[in-house]
């Protein structure tokens, strides 16, 4: 399945994949949710999720505006099985189908609020994307981005220089893959040459102290099974060293003595 333009397919149909998604929507959701409220959304709103993966999101927003219709777009169709049968009980509301991120078949200006989450950092011209969304976003609508960045994890360094999993690792598999992994402190920039006004960047702040470990360690737990081997094979970390700094974050995590944090862009901004 792995394409130039899909290079992390793979490591995105991984069983991995949809325990990820269920972790980062435990951790990060709580925070997020009242980021969509500054949006005016009405219960007759249009919402689109691309890259929606098994509708974690798709679902919370559907039932945080009653009404709505909302439409999850994923490139893999095993991951929306898993949405359709997981959320029965939204039929009405939530329709989701498989789609190409870089040319949706819908209309121009046909949502009021697009979004994206987690997925920037694993595709080639991002920018192509957000402008995507940006066209099937209505005028005075919203787009909504949750763009990773792996140089906004900080760890304990005592066991093991964690930093070394994402600068030695992490950041070459991304160079390898032509995916930008620094994606968030680049969404700026890409939304300032769009039709767009009112961009922000907000930071979502996932740590020991506020997120729940396990969740948090579910997280990097899911990346090490879905992507050691590939970090591996386009790094000069060998497999050993990728799963060693896995088990030492995910460990610092779990630790109640140490404190680990990640930090979470969301950037956004209203259509012209």
């Amino acid at each position: 399945m792995t394409s130039d333009r899909f290079p992390q397919a793979e490591q995105m149909a991984h069983e991995s994949m949809e325990r990820n998604l269920r972790e980062q929507a435990m951790a990060i959701w709580p925070l997020e949710a009242s980021l969509y409220d500054r949006y005016g959304l009405t219960d007759k709103a249009q919402i689109l999720d691309v890259g929606c993966g098994t509708g974690e999101i798709a679902a919370r927003l559907a039932r945080r505006f009653t009404g709505a219709r909302v439409v999850g777009v994923d490139l893999l169709e095993q991951h929306l099985v898993l949405a359709r049968k997981r959320y029965t009980d939204l039929a009405e509301h939530i329709e989701f189908q498989v789609g190409d991120a870089y040319a949706l078949e819908f209309a121009d200006n046909s949502f009021d609020l697009t979004l994206n989450r987690h997925m920037l950092q694993s595709v080639p011209h991002p920018e192509l994307i957000i402008r995507e969304l940006v066209r099937l976003t209505r005028p005075g609508g919203w787009i909504h981005l949750l763009v990773e960045d792996y140089g906004m994890i900080h760890a304990p360094t005592v066991q093991k220089n964690v930093d070394r999993l994402w600068h030695d690792g992490v950041l070459p598999y991304g160079k390898a893959t032509g995916t930008d992994l620094r994606i968030g402190r680049h969404a700026y920039q890409i939304l300032r040459g769009l039709p767009v006004r009112n961009i922000s960047i907000d930071y979502l702040t996932i740590d020991t102290l506020g997120a729940p470990r396990d969740a948090f360690a579910g997280i990097m737990t899911a990346w090490r099974d879905g992507y050691a081997p590939a970090i591996a094979e386009n790094s000069d970390l060998d497999i050993n060293d990728v799963i060693a700094l896995f088990d030492s974050l995910i460990g610092s995590i779990r630790d109640e003595n140490e404190y680990v944090v990640w930090h979470v862009p969301i950037a956004s901004a209203q259509k012209t």
